[in-house]
């Protein structure tokens, strides 16, 4: 009869599937240089660790603005400010380009889906700049708006439907009726500078992102102003929630990822200055892993593949810089600099396997091994 190490030792050989992990991720757009790049949709785990680009200039990205998942066809559509007015379709793991879902836009930002299932999109650049609607297929359905908000950047909608529409140039905030798309005029016409994402609290207060002048306001639902929130977040753009209320806000003066607990206090960097430029639409999610080939070697990162104590074989790492460690259910527990040492002390954790991860741009390497008690 086989013991228990053996058995463990036999599943550790034959087992070949990496769990997926069920945690959230970070997408976040980079708007980089604007006109001139370099463009990424980079993807975080949910404590702020690189994990590489999602899509890349190369898959069609051209001043990236908004990021809209369709989980029902596995695909994510970019709004693209570039000359060409796109919005790109592609894969949601790979990255790769499916299609064109709209193109000949006059520079579309922001997107939402509404309460009526559409897809609205602002344009910044166009002759009349109003809201477009498009079926989630790409069928174009109208310009639901009666007027243009002119270099518009921001959308929601209040408890009663009615959609708003924020302008960066005119530095205002105009009000539509949700159904008709009539204009009922504007909503705030002073006290912001450059509003880029807004978005309504529960009780009616509207949050305006301030990217001139760095500060996060608060107006009450008469469009009265209420308090500063946050201030020296000069270039904030793009935003999202956590399930717990906390609140990530892009700043694009140092290209940090902020986060704020749910009553705006700073809590810390997600993303410190680095790797991003222009951090100006942000998407938290369930995670998706990446569609990255396995980069094949000759030899393993670390031996013995069995054990608590682990050295780092410095020929098979010299071409990474980090090594990520995972559990057995895909969940990450530690990361691994290799400049500051050569030996991983493993003896804390449970005993089981764990999966050794090193990325090089979109090549993914692995290697399993078990973690055992002496």
């Amino acid at each position: 009869m086989k013991n228990a190490y053996t058995i463990t030792l036999l599943c550790l050989l034959i087992c070949t599937s990496f769990l997926s992990s069920q945690n959230l991720a970070v997408y976040v757009s980079d708007a980089a240089n604007f006109n001139s790049g370099p463009y990424q949709i980079a993807k975080f785990d949910e404590s702020g660790t690189y994990e590489g680009a999602l899509i890349r200039v190369e898959d069609g990205l051209v001043w990236p603005q908004d990021i809209i998942f369709l989980d029902s066809e596995e695909a994510v559509l970019i709004s693209n400010l570039g000359a060409a007015g796109i919005i790109s379709k592609h894969n949601w793991s790979s990255g790769d380009l499916i299609e064109n879902f709209a193109e000949g836009l006059g520079g579309p930002t922001r997107m939402k889906i509404g309460p009526d299932g559409l897809l609205y999109v602002l344009q910044w650049s166009n002759t009349n700049n109003k809201v477009l609607r498009y079926n989630l297929n790409g069928t174009f359905v109208d310009e639901f708006t009666s007027v243009g908000v002119a270099q518009s950047i921001g959308i929601d909608w209040d408890s009663n439907g009615d959609l708003y529409v924020s302008s960066y140039g005119g530095s205002s905030i105009r009000k539509f009726d949700g159904t008709t798309g009539d204009d009922l005029g504007l909503f705030i016409s002073s006290g912001i500078q450059g509003p880029t994402n807004i978005w309504f609290e529960a009780d009616g207060s509207l949050i305006v992102l301030n990217y001139n002048s760095g500060i996060v306001k608060r107006f009450d639902d008469t469009g009265t102003f209420i308090e500063d929130l946050v201030t020296g977040v000069n270039g904030c753009e793009g935003f999202d929630f956590f399930p717990n209320g906390d609140i990530l806000i892009g700043v694009g003066s140092d290209g940090s990822v902020r986060r704020y607990d749910s009553n705006f206090n700073f809590i810390e960097n997600f993303v410190d200055p680095g790797i991003l430029l222009t951090p100006n639409a942000i998407v938290i999610r369930d995670d998706i892993p990446l569609s990255v080939p396995e980069k094949k070697i000759n030899t393993v990162f670390v031996t013995p593949t069995i054990g608590n104590e682990f050295v780092i074989n410095n020929s098979a790492t010299q071409d990474y810089e980090a090594l990520a460690i995972y559990n057995a259910t895909g969940e990450f527990i530690e990361h691994i600099d290799l400049k500051e040492t050569t030996l991983w002390n493993a003896s804390k954790y449970a005993e089981g396997i764990y999966f050794i991860v090193a990325t090089e741009g979109n090549i993914k390497a692995t290697q399993k091994i078990m973690i055992k008690k002496k």
